[in-house]
C-alpha cells in the first residue's frame, strides 16, 4: 500500500493542510504536484490497495479547471481516496461535490473528504496564518478516524454537501502584472499552472488562461509581481463581511 498526496496548491496553503492531514496518515508519502504543467498525468497510475489524499483549493466554489483536468488523467484504478477542498474562510459551495464526480470518474472509491481553511490566496488578511494549531488538531483527529475505518474494512462513500448541475463557474479577472522591480527572470512564467505567462516577456500576460491562482504573485523573489490596488482593495470590501467570522473543518466519512 502507497499513500500518496495528489495536490493543486499554487500559493502554499492547499499543500499545507494536505500536508498535515497525509502526514497522520503515514510518514513515507508519494506526491503528485498537479501545478506541473510540463507533467504527465496519464502515466500515474494506482492500485486498489493504494489510499491518496486528493487536494485542491476552491474558486469561487469550484474545483480549478486544470486541477480537475489533471485528476482526470491518473488512473485511480479502485483505489481509495481522502477529498479534501481548501477555502480563504468564505465558502467552499459546490467544490466538495465537483471533486468528488471528477475522483470517481478518473477511478477513485472516495471514503471520507474534508473542507479545510487556508490563508486566502488574494485577499491574505482573512484566514491569515491558517491552517493554524487549531485546524491541525482537528485533522490529526479526522485522520484517526480515517484510520478506523480503513482498519473495520469499511469503504462506504459519505454524504458531500453540494449542487448538481454545480454553480457557475466564475472568471479569474485578477491578472497580477510585473511592477519596475522585475528582472525577467523567468521563474513565475516557468511555474505557472497554465503557462499564461510569455516566458520573454513576463508582463505579457494571457488573460483568457490565467487563473488567478497567485503562484507568480507568490513566488516571486523581489515581490515584484502585484494586482491592481483598487482591484484588491474592492476584493477585500467584497469579503469582509462573509469571511468575519472565523469558520473550522467541516468533516465528512
Amino acid at each position: 500500500m502507497k499513500i500518496y498526496e495528489i495536490c493543486f496548491s499554487p500559493t502554499g496553503g492547499t499543500r499545507k493542510a494536505a500536508d498535515i492531514l497525509a502526514g497522520e496518515l503515514s510518514t513515507e508519502i508519494q506526491n503528485i504536484d498537479l501545478t506541473d504543467s510540463t507533467a504527465d498525468f496519464n502515466n500515474i497510475s494506482l492500485t486498489q490497495n493504494d489510499i491518496s489524499v486528493i487536494a485542491v483549493p476552491s474558486y469561487g466554489g469550484r474545483v480549478p479547471e486544470p486541477a480537475a483536468k489533471r485528476i482526470s488523467a491518473i488512473h485511480g484504478n479502485g483505489s481509495r481516496a481522502i477529498l479534501m477542498c481548501v477555502y480563504g474562510n468564505r465558502a467552499y459551495e459546490d467544490t466538495l461535490a465537483e471533486l468528488q464526480d471528477v475522483a470517481k470518474q478518473a477511478g477513485f472509491r472516495v471514503i471520507s473528504a474534508v473542507a479545510a481553511i487556508a490563508e486566502h490566496s488574494i485577499a491574505r488578511q482573512f484566514a491569515a496564518g491558517r491552517p493554524d494549531a487549531q485546524d491541525q488538531a482537528c485533522l490529526a483527529g479526522f485522520a484517526k478516524q480515517i484510520q478506523a475505518k480503513l482498519s473495520g474494512g469499511d469503504t462506504s462513500e459519505p454524504e458531500i454537501p453540494g449542487n448538481r448541475p454545480y454553480k457557475k463557474s466564475g472568471g479569474g479577472g485578477m491578472v497580477p502584472k510585473p511592477t519596475k522591480d522585475c528582472t525577467k527572470c523567468g521563474l513565475c512564467a516557468e511555474k505557472c499552472p497554465v503557462q499564461a505567462i510569455d516566458r520573454t516577456n513576463p508582463g505579457n500576460v494571457n488573460g483568457s488562461a490565467c487563473i488567478s491562482c497567485m503562484r507568480c504573485v507568490s513566488i516571486c523573489p523581489r515581490s515584484a509581481r502585484k494586482i491592481n490596488g483598487i482591484m484588491l482593495a474592492a476584493v477585500g470590501t467584497m469579503l469582509k463581511k462573509a469571511c468575519s467570522v472565523r469558520k473550522d473543518c467541516e468533516l465528512y466519512i
